[in-house]
């Protein structure tokens, strides 16, 4: 068993914004605990602070116990990494070593077999052993068993690259849970998951006996497994302990007592400046007044050296204004379409206002059919190769209805057409579908979702969810009629999530959304459920189907 204990911590990025100040909390034994917050409040970074990354100004941030850290980037890695290599830098940092020793020993002993070579090689055979290294390796043939389908031998020495993203992170967590780590520091587990990836890492959590710490914007993950919610904001930190279901209500109440307390606290320091401007006055006039004069700057004196309540945090503003527009009757006909490769033939008809979730395992071609459509459907009359990638190779039609205008958000991320630069410019050159901004103007419309901070910033430097945020304020400035969300939510935090949720609520328009995200499907009228087996069909209730059976 471990814990957490993060004492007076301070921290400043090198450009100078101060991300903690005086923060303090502690994760008990067996703890399961959310960190969440605004995104760019600093949650990765204080999860790298943990795993010894980063070096804090000043205060500590310790493990008691043995950590395991699951990095962001896991999912995304396209790198030649063996499997191998993989699993063993997830292990403690002793066995980390004797791995690599291992590894350099065995590349010695293949390029000049001597005796040399040969005892060095022996020696970190030893060493690997003695450490435990053999019953690891016992253990990651049951993790890719688990993850892969595949025993340990056969995936060793396979690229890291050639796993799906949900691979890549359910490798990882199956070693990370059934390793010897006490401590486990987890930044978005869940990304690149499918849903019923998602619910076994949520049993998977709640059967484990060891304290973790996770950063997850996934609300039905964080109600499902999360025993305590640690938030970051105001420069610093404070636990709720009941739970998610009863977080917003505990944040609230803290909030006004903060409010409270601040008031007082200024109701009091004004208190006192006066009394000290009084007495000063009266000790002028009698000499009798001066001590008491002198006593009341000291006490003043000691009151603002205490300092005001923690920071009161400040409310996220993001204003979505998704306007949308009147379109024909039919927003979306499909007959007879078929995606190379990914589904069987089938016929879609979606009417204008309605709001469809698409779900299916990871691989099914629910990214594939939103590409089509965002490029104009079969006669690609809107297709660019720079925006929205090769074309979508299939059969069958796809179109728009009358007045439809596609506007579509990337779940990757990646849109070359954004590549090299900043906000402000994007915004002010303008495209085919909306007009361009002078920087004013410009700043005005970031300030909405909290972006002004970043105009000058290129794409590329945003944060996944600045990332996020920024895609769907194009959507806004286009003037879409017709959304395709892929995996909207997937990096924002809970505050934008609920805006985006609101601004659809108010968008006069047609929804279709990609998701994994139980919490945000709620608000669908119907689902596009596309099964594993290529048939693809309508529903009135969610389908989140069995474990994805993809395999290396």
């Amino acid at each position: 068993m471990g814990h957490i204990e993060v004492a007076n911590l301070e921290f400043t990025l090198p450009g100078g914004r101060r991300l903690f100040a005086d923060t303090s909390f502690r994760v008990g034994d067996g703890a399961k605990a959310a960190l969440v917050g605004a995104n760019g409040t600093g949650k990765t970074t204080l999860l790298e602070i943990l795993a010894g990354v980063r070096q804090a100004k000043s205060g500590s941030a310790g493990i008691g116990g043995t950590p395991g850290v699951m990095r962001q980037f896991i999912g995304s890695i396209n790198d030649a990494t063996t499997i191998r290599e993989f699993l063993a830098d997830l292990e403690p940092p002793a066995l980390r070593t004797a791995f690599r020793a291992m590894e350099k020993a065995e590349r010695d002993l293949h390029r000049h077999d001597h005796e040399p070579t040969q005892l060095a090689y022996a020696a970190a055979i030893c060493e690997w052993g003695e450490l435990g290294g053999y019953e690891t390796e016992i253990t990651w043939d049951i993790v890719c068993s688990a993850a892969l389908g595949l025993p340990f031998q056969e995936a060793q020495h396979r690229e890291i690259r050639s796993l799906s993203g949900g691979e890549q992170k359910r490798l990882a967590l199956e070693s990370l849970l059934r390793g010897p780590s006490d401590v486990l520091l987890l930044d978005e587990p869940d990304n690149y998951l499918d849903v019923p990836g998602k619910r076994w890492l949520e049993e998977a959590l709640r059967a484990s006996s060891k304290t973790v710490l996770l950063v997850s914007h996934d609300r039905e993950l964080l109600a499902r497994a999360a025993t305590h919610i640690v938030t970051i904001e105001g420069h610093g930190a404070w636990v709720h302990g009941g739970g998610f279901s009863s977080y917003p209500e505990a944040r609230q109440r803290r909030i006004e007592v903060l409010e409270q307390r601040h008031r007082d606290w200024e109701d009091e320091h004004q208190r006192l400046k006066d009394l000290v401007r009084t007495l000063q006055q009266q000790a002028k006039i009698s000499s009798a007044m001066a001590a008491k004069y002198r006593a009341t700057q000291t006490r003043l004196a000691r009151y603002e050296a205490a300092g005001p309540p923690p920071e009161r945090p400040e409310e996220q503003r993001v204003r979505m204004r998704l306007a949308g527009g009147r379109t024909g009757k039919r927003a979306i006909i499909c007959e007879r379409l078929e995606l190379d490769g990914l589904t069987k033939e089938f016929d879609l008809e979606i009417q204008y206002g309605e709001r469809i979730a698409v779900l299916g395992a990871n691989g099914t071609g629910k990214s594939h059919l939103l590409r089509l459509l965002a490029a104009g459907g079969s006669a690609g009359a809107r297709h660019d190769e720079v925006v929205h990638g090769p074309a979508v190779a299939h059969t069958g039609t796809a179109r728009l209805g009358a007045r439809v205008r596609p506007g579509w958000f990337a779940q990757t991320h990646v849109r070359r057409d954004l590549t090299d630069r900043s906000l402000v410019a994007i915004l002010g050159r303008g495209d085919d579908n909306r007009e361009g901004l002078q920087r004013g103007p410009a700043i005005g419309a970031l300030r909405r979702y909290e972006l002004q901070a970043q105009a000058d910033q290129t794409f590329q430097q945003l944060s996944g969810g600045q990332q996020a945020r920024f895609q769907i304020l194009l959507l806004e400035l286009e003037g879409a009629t017709l959304l395709l969300l892929d995996e909207p939510t997937d990096n924002l935090d809970l505050h934008s999530a609920q805006a985006l949720e609101d601004g659809l609520a108010d968008f006069r328009g047609t929804v279709m959304a990609v998701t994994h995200d139980r919490w945000f499907a709620r608000s669908f009228d119907r689902f596009l459920i596309v099964h594993a087996d290529g048939t693809v069909a309508l529903s009135d209730k969610p389908y989140w189907g069995e474990e994805s059976s993809a395999r290396v």
